[in-house]
């Protein structure tokens, strides 16, 4: 209760939790029983994590009719209370994760499943550190069809894209000075805003932090720039594909794993990487097909996913190499790293990790060797490419050896009812409807 008493002006909370698309669920309570929330949790059906993207219960799911809709207890994480900056009367977030009544972890908790491959780094003396980097739109949406925010400074729409310009980023600037004083205010670790390839599409990283605390950073994250957006009176989108004639929302990550030294265990001195960094990025090849149900999990990432579009479609590695799936960047050979290119802003973060860590630790566990990198445009030499669709993506996750190393039976089930369910439902939504429905929920 001590950041409560620092902060007397709360008026109420948030406690909520991640559901396997990313959304935030929970309850809004007076702050005058924050006390017992701290404590002792509150309850939430588990079905409430398991939800489709409308919020709708997954049809025929265990957890709900057959089970009897049983409780779970939502117990708060290590984070905290944080303020929530967008709301305009003093509120604070408590952040949660689920458990059975038994106090076991709820296997269909995307968070439990991160720190379940967290613990596989753990028990060999390994910690995985990890950066993410996020692109989004912000876009008018006042009307029916989509537009580029007019700017604050000159009231004007950009006709075109700015890579890396100052211009478009100060005629954000109210926006991006919020933005920045939230994050910090909810010790979110934001750097480096680019203005990217896309009409009102920008990036920002947040520094390279433990894989738990990057998760928790890049979900909160989001919904800070969300809430901030919408105080400025438009939308942010983390959706894959906004505009069909521009480039997608990607969420690069970057990730090294230190030993219990504290040394980079992909770092041989020169520019190459250990053998370890090798087995590595082997497991990440290896399941890039089998995951992508988690690095594109929704009917638009797949319009993201088409060559020439600054999106990774082939099953590759390289150095220093933006078209390849995985990259190693080059640099200070201490930094050494992997960055993994072919989540979209859609994701669900702790899932994300989940899957990206997983597949490398499964790679160094097994001691897999990738084929050699490559050089020149991956777009052009024939290579295996990702699953070309949400239907392909679902049969591939479900069935996958991979995938059962790396997450448990009743999330991989769960995860796979939601995506049936939502499949079937998105194939009578128009462009229009598409939009609206994944604008600013995912």
């Amino acid at each position: 209760m001590t950041w409560l008493h620092e902060n007397p002006d709360i008026k109420t909370i948030r406690v909520a939790a991640s559901d396997l698309n990313g959304v935030a669920r929970g309850k809004r309570i007076p702050t005058k029983f924050a006390q017992n929330i701290e404590q002792d949790g509150t309850r939430f059906p588990l079905s409430v994590l398991n939800l489709d993207i409308w919020g709708e219960d997954i049809d025929n799911s265990p957890l709900v009719f057959e089970a009897g809709d049983p409780d779970g207890v939502a117990l708060p994480t290590e984070r905290g209370f944080m303020p929530m900056p967008w709301l305009e009367n003093p509120s604070a977030l408590l952040p949660m994760w689920m458990y059975r009544e038994d106090g076991r972890p709820f296997d269909g908790d995307p968070r439990h499943a991160l720190a379940a491959v967290l613990k596989r780094y753990a028990d060999r003396g390994l910690t995985p550190i990890c950066g993410t980097e996020l692109e989004f739109y912000i876009v008018d949406d006042s009307g029916k069809d989509l537009k580029v925010v007019p700017s604050e400074r000159s009231g004007k729409r950009r006709p075109g894209a700015e890579i890396l310009s100052l211009r478009a980023l100060d005629a954000f600037d109210n926006f991006f000075t919020a933005l920045y004083d939230g994050a910090e205010a909810m010790d979110i670790p934001a750097e480096t805003a680019i203005s990217e390839a896309g009409l009102g599409q920008f990036e920002i990283n947040l520094s390279h932090s433990h894989a738990m605390k990057a998760a928790d950073d890049t979900w909160l994250f989001k919904l800070l720039v969300r809430g901030i957006s919408r105080q400025h009176g438009f939308a942010a989108s983390f959706m894959a594909k906004p505009y069909p004639e521009y480039a997608g929302n990607g969420m690069h990550v970057h990730f090294s794993v230190l030993d219990a030294d504290g040394n980079n265990i992909f770092d041989n001195g020169g520019s190459q990487g250990t053998d370890v960094m090798q087995h590595a990025i082997a497991g990440c090849m290896n399941a890039l097909g089998p995951s992508a149900l988690i690095l594109a999990p929704h009917g638009n990432s797949y319009d993201r996913l088409v060559p020439n579009a600054h999106a990774p479609t082939s099953i590759c590695w390289a150095y220093e190499n933006r078209t390849a799936a995985i990259r190693v960047p080059g640099g200070n050979h201490k930094a050494r790293r992997i960055e993994h290119r072919v989540a979209g802003g859609d994701v669900n973060p702790y899932l994300m990790l989940a899957a990206v860590l997983g597949a490398a630790l499964t790679g160094i566990e097994d001691a897999e060797m990738p084929p050699a990198p490559i050089t020149g445009n991956a777009y052009d030499q024939g290579l295996p490419q990702l699953p070309g669709s949400w239907a392909e993506a679902i049969e591939s996750f479900e069935s996958d050896a991979r995938i059962k190393r790396i997450f448990p039976a009743e999330l991989i089930r769960n995860l796979v009812a939601t995506k049936r369910q939502e499949l079937q439902a998105f194939a009578d939504l128009s462009p229009e409807e598409q939009i609206d429905l994944y604008l600013d929920t995912v």
